[in-house]
């Protein structure tokens, strides 16, 4: 049995049994460079490592509840089969105090009625990769040929809810998609009925001497309006998100959500905010430090992270040394203290710290207005983001501290709004954040003195 004293407490690994192949060509795809780290191999996950994938997870987990979890490129390109084995592996080595459960990561595309049986039978939570609308999915989702893939997309779809599989739909958030935060979410909720939704900036460093200088933030002090920060010789391509543009996206669907959907749908950025608002940290990117998410390669080499798939951050392989001894190293204990030891100084000031811890590594590339590096390209749009929701967090969280339920903050916001709507004249701004006149949104009809959105 491994040793597990210095591991951190319920780790995360995502294994990618086919490497970064993939049958699609998605645009803004960090992932699929990667294949140039194993140029020439197969990209398949043999047995052997499968089996000894599965026995060191389940050796080297501190906890009785595990989970196993399969991403790429694109899993499915293993076949059914590899799956039904992964399964017998688990049976054969776990723990009989342990509670396995299930991930994919997939873009639905190859999905037939045998692996939604599968799923069902072994209860899979299915992560499907949808961008919004036809006309936002299609514009960077792409097969080889260039051709978009959300009608194959939807007959995915469409297959896994008639076998009610859960399904979680992870939507890249990017210049297709990001000036229509709503619609997006409407989209998600009441056409795919999604209760689970991960909503990812799609941020990509850019060397290219023609693409244009892109303003990161601004800040509006005695009515003027000037940079607050500027990427200082650091690009970025035109399909990423703008820093303030992401936080608006955020914000705008949680206005929709607090009115109306807490407790019945689940945005992964405002459970983990939430967490945050009541001193927990439950993702990588904003808890204090990180290195409890890592990858494993189709070969076995393992990885301190999804996002440092180089060979500066590759820790070992599990067909040489034990999981728990990787996981556990100085090395990738270092790399999670990194996290929290390079933040610049106006992060470590800075009044949302608590829920942001600068967030993920890799996206901090940029100076702050001192000129000190290491700030994250987001700041801006998260600074927005984090000050606009202050206010209900702090209510939810004061909620769920009596033993009372999130959802009662509803109740809040309707009266809240409705005092709000009662100050506004009729040609003034709607409170909801619309951009529309109060008297061509809230204020048309009887929503006004309910709060909820028209």
């Amino acid at each position: 049995m491994a040793d597990t004293a210095r591991l951190p407490y319920g780790f995360h690994l995502l294994a990618k049994p086919a490497g970064a192949i993939c049958n699609l060509d998605c645009k803004y795809c960090f992932f699929l460079s990667k294949e140039e780290l194993y140029a020439g191999g197969s990209f398949r996950m043999s047995d052997e490592v499968l089996d000894a994938y599965i026995r060191n997870l389940l050796e080297a987990q501190p906890t009785q509840e595990v989970v196993v979890a399969w991403q790429g490129g694109e899993p499915t390109l293993m076949g059914l089969e590899f799956f039904e084995r992964s399964i017998a592996c688990v049976e054969r080595h776990r723990r009989p105090d342990q509670q396995v459960s299930h991930t994919i990561q997939t873009n639905g595309t190859r999905l037939d009625d045998a692996w939604c049986d599968f799923f069902t039978k072994h209860r899979f939570l299915v992560g499907l990769s949808v961008d919004g609308p036809q006309a936002m999915h299609d514009a960077y989702r792409v097969n080889k040929g260039g051709a978009g893939t959300f009608e194959q997309v939807m007959r995915g779809w469409e297959l896994l809810r008639a076998h009610g599989v859960e399904v979680n739909i992870l939507c890249t958030v990017h210049a297709a998609n990001a000036g229509h935060p709503v619609e997006v979410y409407r989209y998600f909720r009441d056409e795919l009925y999604a209760g689970f939704m991960q909503f990812i900036p799609i941020v990509e460093r850019s060397t290219t001497e023609d693409l244009p200088t892109v303003n990161l933030g601004w800040s509006r002090r005695a009515g003027a309006r000037r940079p607050l920060y500027t990427q200082s010789g650091t690009r970025v391509t035109e399909r990423s998100v703008r820093a303030e543009q992401y936080g608006r996206f955020l914000m705008a669907i949680f206005d929709e959500w607090v009115r109306r959907d807490v407790g019945r749908v689940f945005v992964q950025a405002f459970d983990v905010a939430l967490g945050s608002w009541l001193g927990r940290h439950n993702l990588c990117i904003v808890s204090p430090t990180c290195g409890n998410a890592l990858a494993l390669e189709h070969n076995g080499d393992l990885y301190a992270c999804d996002h440092y798939v180089e060979p500066a951050y590759r820790l070992g392989n599990i067909l040489e040394q034990p999981l728990a001894k990787m996981v556990a190293s100085d090395q990738q204990l270092r790399f999670g203290q990194d996290k929290l030891d390079t933040l610049p100084q106006y992060c470590r000031s800075c009044e949302v710290l608590f829920a942001c811890y600068g967030e993920c590594p890799r996206n901090r590339f940029i100076e702050t207005p001192n000129g000190e590096p290491g700030l994250n390209y987001l700041c801006a749009g998260y600074r927005l983001f984090f000050t606009h929701i202050a206010e209900p967090m702090s209510v939810m969280a004061n909620l769920l501290r009596q033993g009372r339920h999130a959802a009662e903050v509803m109740v809040w916001a309707a009266e809240r709004d409705k005092a709000q709507y009662a100050r506004t004249g009729r040609n003034d701004p709607c409170p909801c954040g619309s951009g529309r006149k109060f008297k061509r949104c809230h204020g048309r009809d009887a929503s006004v003195t309910t709060g909820i959105a028209p």
